[in-house]
């Protein structure tokens, strides 16, 4: 049994030095290590140390920040911002990097991300399915018009982008890519055995939270909690956001900010987002102009066929999915 079996969380994985590599030995109920595999040694400074046992790969703008918020008192997130990007940006910093940012917070309680970027990364997806083969994965969908129109405006308010959705969507992959849910969906399926996967849709999230957090922590096999008064409803969206005040100050703090991340200064940027600082750089220009219903119609038409080939992947019916695409501008 290994020297730290005592404190090891079920499903959790240790890091072993092994030479000029590290042995990665996931770790059962009983303290016995299963399925070793091996990480290179220049990933990381220390052995010993336990990596994240599960990750919410998204998609963007599907209730994730939500999600983050309940379960940080259960189990451990990084801090003190939400996403570190490591395996679709900053995989080349190192383990060390990465692991710097968790606090060693709830001992005892499993280790995870909510990454919701990694979802159509296909750079994330194989580097999770190499140095986290056994992780746990959750997914969560939402109706591929409205989380798209969501996202667009979530970059707009933050200053990534100053097209117009036609325009985003020729040139920034993601927009696209993020909801060609089967597409990807599919490619987790072939590098993830189904008892690692968890399908979950954002409409249950949003009418019955308390039937969503109770399947998750129950695929987690954390002890389930009642969400708070507070906590129901409170589904975070686009609609309160604006245009930004000054575009280029704007795109300049999301820059800036970004930077500060890829150095392990979450703090700074903790704090500035916490205080009435962030006025400066979020918010006060005008509202969001509507979507033209021709727009919605070409975008529906490049996304129809993923909703009929997740609804067989998934075996639900996902017809409110299929509503005149003029309908679905929120």
């Amino acid at each position: 049994m290994h020297p730290q079996s005592a404190a090891v969380v079920k499903g959790a994985t240790i890091l072993k030095a092994d030479g000029n590599a590290l042995e990665s030995l996931r770790y059962d109920a009983d303290g016995e290590a299963t399925r070793p595999s091996l990480v290179p040694r220049r990933q990381l400074a220390n052995d010993g140390l336990i990596l994240p046992s599960f990750i919410v790969v998204g998609p963007p703008r599907t209730g994730t920040t939500w999600l983050h918020e309940v379960l940080t008192e259960h189990v451990n997130l990084p801090g003190p911002t939400k996403e570190t990007r490591f395996f679709d940006l900053h995989f080349d910093r190192g383990l060390s990097w990465y692991l710097d940012h968790f606090p060693r917070a709830h001992e005892g309680h499993p280790r995870g991300e909510v990454a919701p970027t990694y979802f159509g990364s296909s750079h994330a997806r194989d580097r999770i399915a190499e140095t986290l083969p056994d992780a746990k994965l959750i997914f969560i969908f939402r109706h591929p018009l409205q989380r798209l129109v969501s996202l667009y405006r979530m970059k707009r308010a933050y200053g990534m982008v100053a097209w117009s959705l036609e325009e985003a969507l020729e040139r920034d992959p993601e927009m696209l890519s993020s909801s060609q849910y089967a597409t990807h969906l599919r490619k987790w399926q072939s590098q993830f055995p189904a008892d690692q996967i968890s399908i979950n849709f954002y409409e249950d999230l949003s009418n019955h939270p308390q039937a969503l957090i109770d399947r998750i922590t129950g695929f987690l096999e954390i002890p389930r909690f009642e969400l708070q008064e507070s906590q129901l409803g409170q589904v975070y969206s686009s609609t309160g956001m604006t245009e930004p005040r000054n575009y280029s100050a704007t795109r300049a703090a999301t820059a800036m900010a970004n930077w500060c991340k890829a150095r392990k200064l979450d703090h700074l940027v903790a704090g500035v987002r916490n205080s009435n600082l962030i006025k400066l750089f979020l918010g006060g220009g005008a509202p969001f102009p509507e979507i033209p219903a021709s727009t919605m119609r070409k975008i529906w038409a490049l996304l129809q066929g993923e909703v009929e080939a997740l609804e067989e992947i998934v075996g639900r019916d996902l017809s409110h999915w299929k509503m005149p695409p003029a309908a679905v501008n929120k």
